[in-house]
């Protein structure tokens, strides 16, 4: 089991899709915006280079970390302790029979919805909270995380 970095590109990849659909003003971005207080003259005041160009190192941890969420045969890796090479022959027939087991696309967003759920959903409506931020926004905010973690995690588990 090796790390994929086409997969976990092509994640990456897919958050700014998803944000370009999900934050369209004819979406929900003219809802967003005016949920955060943003303007047009004020957005474009934001440093671009700056902010695409952290958020693609940010969805690309992300999809780093979705790796692990989403293929089962790393759990089995980190069993032997992480080095293929040097596990017991038992660990490669396990692989051979193992796998491709449950590499789909469907079962890689379903990891996905669970951990923008599970994960997502709690640290966004926690800052909401303390933030003092609208149900709109966490909900705006929080949806377009599952979308996009679901999408990650069916990339990276059928990318074999």
């Amino acid at each position: 089991m090796e790390i994929n970095f086409y997969a976990i590109l092509a994640a990456a990849l897919s958050s700014f899709v998803v944000g370009f659909i999900w934050y369209n003003p004819k979406v929900f971005g003219t809802i967003w915006m005016k949920e955060i207080g943003m303007t047009d003259e004020k957005a474009k005041e934001g440093n671009m280079l700056k902010i695409f160009g952290l958020t693609f190192v940010f969805a690309f941890l992300l999809a780093f970390f979705m790796q692990p969420l989403t293929i089962h045969q790393f759990s089995a890796l980190g069993m032997v302790g992480g080095d293929a090479v040097s596990a017991k022959p038992s660990y490669g027939e396990f692989m051979n029979d193992y796998g491709d087991a449950f590499r789909t696309f469907k079962h890689g967003a379903f990891h996905g919805i669970l951990a923008g759920l599970f994960i997502s959903l709690p640290v966004i409506a926690t800052n909401c909270l303390f933030e003092q931020k609208s149900f709109k926004y966490a909900a705006i905010t929080s949806g377009y995380w599952i979308v996009v973690m679901s999408i990650m995690g069916g990339i990276i588990c059928a990318w074999k």
